[in-house]
């Protein structure tokens, strides 16, 4: 049911944590794997160490932001691999500061990351996809695209419109084959989060607000990677699947 061999996927913000997490989920199930993001020795070191263990990556170094140069990348990962099949946007970024101090250049670096290269990455892959008439799209959005939180408000901002990118490109592009999808979870405890949670009145905010009582791990997301990567869910799209530990039910 969940099987991608000889699927071909694009996982951007692929250079480490949980971008890297869902680069080697989607290799070990048979896709041949284009990472992208901007550091260019950490991409190329994690692809070769893909490609020694029997998979197929490339590495493919860009500034999402630049969103003019998504469409020859995107040209170049095709011409590469013949095919694209999936497409998970996977790059982002939050500045946590109250609103009265986010600047202009705050909310243009959240936005324009979060938000419009997601589109435009999005746009540039379509085309690939419509070939084939199929494709599956898998944003990578939070529960903060439903409720709000202290110190996000650039990010909740991003992270509502990204839910409803991903409804508008669903009716757009389901007579071509593809499903639009997202997935929004709660907070991940990761090595990168690590030094966020060591504020304890912050930890157990958030901890009390999952009912069940723990943060998301990057496995947690695994399980609805792969349905929404795969043929199983040829029914499912426009949605935005919540794996939140219960704390948007509330």
């Amino acid at each position: 049911m969940f099987d991608l061999t000889g699927r071909v996927a694009i996982i951007t913000g692929a250079s480490q944590g949980i971008g890297q997490e869902i680069s080697r989920l989607l290799a070990s199930y048979g896709a041949s794997v284009a990472l992208i993001a901007r550091n260019e020795e950490k991409l190329e070191s994690f692809a070769n160490e893909l490609n020694n263990s029997g998979f197929k990556a490339l590495a493919v170094p860009c500034d999402m932001t630049k969103v003019d140069q998504l469409p020859s990348i995107v040209e170049g990962i095709y011409n590469h691999f013949g095919r694209i099949d999936i497409l998970v946007n996977n790059a982002g970024v939050n500045i946590a500061k109250p609103a009265e101090e986010v600047t202009e250049e705050d909310w243009d670096q959240v936005l324009d990351l979060n938000l419009k290269s997601v589109f435009f990455c999005n746009k540039a892959v379509s085309k690939y996809m419509k070939e084939n008439n199929y494709g599956k799209i898998i944003n990578m959005s939070s529960q903060m695209a439903i409720v709000g939180y202290f110190n996000r408000s650039a990010y909740c901002s991003s992270k509502g419109g990204l839910m409803q990118q991903t409804r508008a490109l669903a009716i757009e592009w389901a007579k071509f084959g593809i499903n639009v999808n997202s997935i929004a979870p709660t907070f991940i405890e990761t090595p990168m989060t690590k030094e966020m949670f060591k504020d304890t009145d912050f930890k157990m905010d958030v901890l009390n607000r999952i009912p069940i009582g723990r943060l998301a791990k990057p496995e947690d997301l695994f399980g609805a990677l792969v349905f929404l990567s795969s043929s199983s869910s040829n029914m499912v799209t426009g949605q935005t699947l919540f794996v939140d530990g219960g704390w948007t039910v509330w």
